[in-house]
């Protein structure tokens, strides 16, 4: 593949949705996969003021190999890492918390894993004084997650999806940035590989029955036709957020009354998961 090409197009995303700014302080939240990785190496590279944060699940080797990965990667681009553990956070590992809260609910391992994960994320994003925090999601996982909520008949759950996140600003939101959002998932496992990141390509071995699994492998058997089915979804979309968007900022933003961070509910969704595991 052509990687100035692709570094091309990133920045495309970047100038085209005013993403970032050479003032700015962008914090990646590094998981240890390629997309993430990319975004740190890419924006790094472009000579932002980059910073990374790691969220260990505390997964065995899973997420030992993962760290390894990180801080030797941080190390070689001298990009400075903050590191939490959900263990210290929450008292628990990531398995043992969505062993409990699935004994007491019907949410899937994903969903507890991701409210988690974003309200920790941001959290500490907040703390570390960062203006924008950049995640590594791609045009494969933006197609899914509108295909999940378009199959629940409820697209206003993605009244945040885009490369610039969020419709409300709030001070305790730190800005979420996406700038691999118009980029296939391959592509990004290809610049990847080109550059010989030190990347885990399996994929979390949580996801096996998940429901964006399903998802993924429908998608994925329908562009085997040579379809752009993916760019399709998220382009249709696209035209319809803007009203679902002004729908959606009529309605007042509150603050949890446990953990007091930005909430659509008295009790943010963190808080009741947090609840079913203590």
């Amino acid at each position: 593949m052509n990687t100035k090409q692709f570094e091309s197009r990133v920045k495309q995303t970047i100038k085209k949705y005013n993403l970032l700014k050479k003032s700015d302080k962008v914090l990646v939240a590094v998981s240890g996969g390629k997309d993430s990785m990319t975004v740190m190496y890419l924006l790094k590279k472009f000579g932002y003021n980059v910073s990374a944060l790691h969220i260990n699940l505390e997964m065995g080797k899973w997420s030992e190999r993962h760290l390894d990965n990180i801080k030797k990667f941080c190390k070689e681009l001298k990009v400075p890492l903050t590191i939490y553990s959900v263990r210290k956070e929450f008292g628990r590992s990531m398995c043992s918390i969505k062993s409990i809260v699935k004994s007491h609910s019907n949410l899937h391992d994903c969903t507890i894993c991701g409210i988690l994960r974003r309200w920790l994320i941001n959290k500490k994003a907040r703390q570390l004084g960062a203006s924008k925090l950049a995640t590594g999601h791609n045009l494969d996982d933006a197609s899914q997650t509108i295909l999940m909520n378009y199959f629940k008949g409820n697209l206003m759950i993605g009244i945040n999806e885009g490369p610039y996140v969020g419709i409300i600003e709030d001070k305790k939101f730190v800005q979420r940035i996406k700038p691999l959002y118009f980029i296939p998932e391959k592509e990004v496992e290809m610049f990847s590989r080109s550059k010989n990141f030190p990347v885990i390509y399996e994929r979390c071995p949580c996801v096996i029955n998940a429901y964006r699994h399903e998802v993924r492998g429908i998608l994925d058997n329908i562009e085997k036709t040579g379809r752009k089915i993916k760019e399709n979804i998220v382009k249709s979309f696209f035209k319809v957020l803007p009203k679902l968007r002004k729908e959606a900022s009529t309605k007042n933003l509150v603050y949890c009354k446990n953990c007091h961070e930005p909430s659509r509910n008295e009790i943010c969704k963190a808080c009741q998961i947090i609840a079913k595991i203590h």
